[in-house]
C-alpha cells in the first residue's frame, strides 16, 4: 500500500513541516520530496526521495548525479529528474558565487578549504588554477586539464595565457588524485618545475601547487618538495 503525503498527519507533511518550523528543521529525504513535488502511483514522493538518496554514500555526492542515474530509480520520470538537477546545478552555483567573492589565499589551507569538496571525489585528475589580484583574491578560477587516472599533461602556455587575459599578479595551481593519496607523484614535481619556470620569465608569482586527496592536502612547495633554486634550466629539463 502506497502512503500518500495528503494521507499523513499535518506535522509528518513535508511542505507543512517548511511552513511551521522552516527549511533547516526538515531532514534531506523531505527536502528532496518538496522538489519532487508528486509521488508515483507506487510511491510517494518520501520514499522517491529515499530512493534517490540510496544512490549516494552522502549528500555531497548527490551534485554528480546524471540523468540516467535519476531514471533508473522506480517513480522518477524525465520531468522529476531534471528538475532535480537543476536544482543541483543551482546549488552549485550559488557555492561558486559565494565563495569566489573577496575569497584570499594566504596559505594551503586556503587552497584545501576552497577546492577540497569540489575535487576530493572526482574519479578523473582535474587540475585547475586559482588567479590571484594583488590583494591574493581569487579573481577566477580556471579548469586547465582534465586527464586520465595516471597522468595529467598540462602545458604552462595554457595556464600561462589565462593569467595574462585576466591580468592575474599571482597564480596558485591545485589537482586532485582520485586515489585519495595526495603525496606527489615524480611527474607532479617535473610539471611544477616547467610552470615555475615559465610563470618566472613571464613576471607572475607561482605561489604554489596544491595536491588534493581525500580529505587532506599537501603543498609542493611548503614541504620543499621544489625548492626556487630549481628554477634553473637544466632542472626544468631533467
Amino acid at each position: 500500500m502506497v502512503i500518500k503525503i495528503k494521507d499523513l498527519q499535518h506535522e509528518d507533511k513535508p511542505r507543512e513541516r517548511l511552513k511551521s518550523y522552516g527549511p533547516d528543521k526538515l531532514t534531506n529525504r523531505e527536502l528532496l520530496a518538496i522538489i519532487i513535488n508528486s509521488g508515483s502511483k507506487q510511491y510517494s514522493s518520501l520514499e522517491c526521495a529515499n530512493k534517490v538518496l540510496n544512490l549516494v554514500e552522502n549528500t555531497r555526492e548527490l551534485r554528480h548525479l546524471t540523468l540516467s542515474e535519476l531514471l533508473s530509480v522506480n517513480g522518477i520520470g524525465e520531468s522529476k529528474a531534471i528538475t532535480i538537477l537543476a536544482v543541483i546545478e543551482l546549488a552549485k552555483r550559488m557555492h561558486s558565487n559565494t565563495v569566489l567573492d573577496k575569497v584570499e589565499i594566504n596559505e594551503p589551507q586556503d587552497v584545501a578549504d576552497y577546492l577540497m569538496e569540489k575535487l576530493r571525489y572526482l574519479k578523473q585528475e582535474h587540475f585547475v588554477a586559482l588567479l590571484l589580484n594583488t590583494k591574493n583574491q581569487i579573481i577566477h578560477e580556471q579548469s586547465i586539464f582534465i586527464g586520465s587516472l595516471n597522468m595529467a599533461v598540462v602545458h604552462p602556455r595554457d595556464l600561462l595565457r589565462e593569467a595574462v587575459k585576466h591580468s592575474a599578479a599571482s597564480i596558485v595551481i591545485a589537482h586532485n588524485h582520485p586515489s585519495g593519496d595526495p603525496t606527489p607523484s615524480l611527474e607532479d614535481i617535473k610539471t611544477t618545475k616547467r610552470i615555475l619556470y615559465c610563470c618566472d620569465l613571464m613576471g607572475i608569482d607561482l605561489l604554489d601547487h596544491i595536491i588534493i586527496g581525500d580529505g587532506e592536502f599537501i603543498s609542493i612547495f611548503e614541504n620543499d618538495y621544489i625548492m626556487r633554486e630549481d628554477l634553473e634550466i637544466n632542472n626544468i629539463t631533467e
